[in-house]
């Protein structure tokens, strides 16, 4: 595995919507002419290469990251971000610490921000293309975790900076009284008894629950086009995608329903949806924040986190999230969990790696701001190093390989009595899915120490890697994807160009909103750094916030 070239080639097949993509469904799923179809989809994404690739190296282990040393102490939860992180208060996005300030003063209590919330989901949600966002509440609920947090308030005994805001979660994770769909139609037919760990978390340290956030059907798709639910809707224009799979907890955040969503992310599907809907992202390192309550997905490449209208929301999320879970073993191997690299934006001396026809390998727009992004930190003291990433064509096959075989062993006990319950679009991949080996995913596993040395190699000589988010700004919702979802490879090539890295090797990124294309679609960059350096990355971003011009879309909705 020495190859040093650049080998990530574009995707192509034929875009199937509608009738047309419903007989793809049906034929994939017969064994004639089912076979021949599949074998030709996954020659377009890389399976024979992938296949005929040498690989020499052992299954020694469950993830790259992961060793047999004893688990590191730790004292306790890591502190919030300091007041000093959080945005001015002329800033176009409303953040948790302005929320927070303006109960301290009186200036308006958490119940009366609950009625506001409800009455403009009320409202909004009755027009002709709803925004989308929340697929599941309950007014009262709200409420009374409203007048709770406005009681705290009023006796002086707020539990922290996060009490009485508005958090919202995504529809993969458990939330007391409400049914976890997983994006489906059939799934989730009980509401869950106990709240996934990073739920139970925001709810003690007082976050203000608004209900359940749309998804793309069992995350295995970047849209967020939902046949179930209904789609998904970018804030910044309504006829174009939020991006996925946490699409809901992009819509949601970007409209300002609640300066912080929990998302889950296996390919991308946070920083994805940050990306095209203007808000931050972060996907923490592998096993740094728990998954347990979390649908078991893609397990080997799961990621849940924070999306935030600021840097300030997405640190403060962060810790409150991250640490060790006694029901989540592989939380038990990172360092503390601190902040102490984001008590300021000062980012001299900052190495920053771009391997360049990579970083190229984006639309025009996108290019031209993220080099703007990349030169704006420079101006502040970083410097850039070239570097080359090997492989990358084959990581995307093998990631491809790993999550998508996941995926189908986690469905496997609804596919005999409910394929037919599943999107279209599913369908069709859980049909590709069946035509994988058993050896595609045992080489996949077997690869992943190697590719992830080509980052670790890269991180001897630099202290982030930088790239776009996504390859291209939100794309236009098609009218016949509506009822069946899609199949546009090229599409979702573009989208998720820049992410699987990430989520093969385990090492934590983050998407910063940097741009607006002419359309006045946002663009995002990817700073992703080595092994718990998520504190790092968070100060990129806040330099990166304070050197950028951003815009709310029309409808933002303010609290204060």
């Amino acid at each position: 595995m020495n190859d040093t070239s650049y080998d990530l080639v574009p995707l192509k097949a034929p875009r199937t919507a509608g009738w047309l993509l419903k007989t793809t469904a049906a034929l994939l799923e017969q064994r004639f002419p089912g076979h021949a179809i599949a074998e030709k989809l996954l020659r377009d994404v890389g399976i024979q290469r992938f296949r005929d690739a040498p690989c020499s190296d052992p299954l020694l282990q469950v993830h790259p990251l992961f060793s047999d040393g004893p688990a590191p102490p730790h004292s306790g939860p890591c502190q919030p971000p300091s007041d000093s992180v959080a945005p001015p208060d002329e800033y176009p996005f409303q953040s948790a610490w302005a929320l927070s300030r303006a109960y301290r003063e009186g200036r308006t209590t958490p119940v009366k921000v609950a009625e506001r919330l409800i009455e403009h989901l009320t409202n909004t949600e009755a027009t002709p293309t709803p925004l989308g966002a929340i697929i599941s509440m309950k007014a009262d609920e709200i409420l009374s975790q409203g007048q709770s947090a406005t009681e705290r308030y009023a006796q002086g005994t707020p539990i922290g900076p996060l009490d009485g805001v508005p958090v919202g979660v995504k529809d993969e994770l458990d939330q007391t009284g409400f049914p976890t769909t997983v994006g489906t139609g059939f799934l989730g037919t009980h509401p869950a008894v106990e709240d996934a760990t990073v739920v139970a978390r925001l709810r003690a340290a007082g976050a203000l629950l608004i209900g359940k956030l749309n998804m793309h059907e069992i995350g295995i798709g970047v849209t967020g086009i939902n046949p179930h639910h209904g789609a998904a809707r970018n804030p910044y224009n309504r006829r174009h995608m939020t991006g996925g799979s946490s699409s809901g907890s992009g819509s949601a955040v970007g409209m300002g329903l609640c300066p912080i969503a929990v998302g889950a992310d296996g390919g991308g599907s946070i920083r994805i949806p940050a990306s095209l809907c203007g808000v931050v992202g972060l996907k923490a390192t592998y096993g740094r924040i728990s998954e347990h309550g979390a649908a078991p997905l893609c397990w080997s490449v799961a990621h849940v986190g924070p999306l935030g209208a600021t840097v300030y929301d997405v640190a403060l999320a962060y810790a409150i999230m991250a640490g060790p879970d006694p029901f989540d073993l592989h939380t038990r191997y990172g360092p503390e969990v601190d902040l102490n690299d984001l008590s300021s934006a000062d980012v001299h001396g900052l190495r920053i790696g771009i391997f360049e026809p990579h970083f190229q390998d984006a639309d025009d727009a996108v290019v031209e701001w993220c080099t703007r992004a990349v030169d704006a930190l420079c101006a502040r003291g970083a410097r850039r190093v070239p570097i080359e990433i090997p492989q990358l064509g084959l990581l995307r096959t093998a990631h491809m390989v790993t999550i998508v075989s996941e995926m189908l062993h986690s469905m496997n006990p609804h596919l005999a009595k409910d394929r037919t319950r599943f999107g279209y679009d599913v369908r069709m991949n859980l049909a590709l899915g069946q035509r994988l080996t058993q050896a595609d995913y045992i080489k996949a596993q077997r690869m992943r120490p190697a590719l992830f040395e080509h980052f670790n190699k890269a991180f001897e000589t630099v202290d982030v890697i930088v790239t776009p988010s996504t390859g291209c700004t939100a794309p236009l919702i098609r009218k016949d994807a509506l009822k069946t979802g899609e199949s546009d490879l090229v599409t979702l090539d573009k989208i998720m160009r820049f992410s699987p890295a990430a989520n093969l090797t385990g090492l934590p990124s983050i998407s910063i909103p940097v741009g607006y294309d002419d359309a006045g679609l946002p663009i995002g960059l990817q700073v992703m750094g080595p092994a718990w350096s998520e504190s790092r990355l968070l100060k990129v971003g806040l330099c990166l916030e304070r050197c950028t011009n951003r815009q709310a879309p029309d409808g933002y909705l303010t609290h204060v």
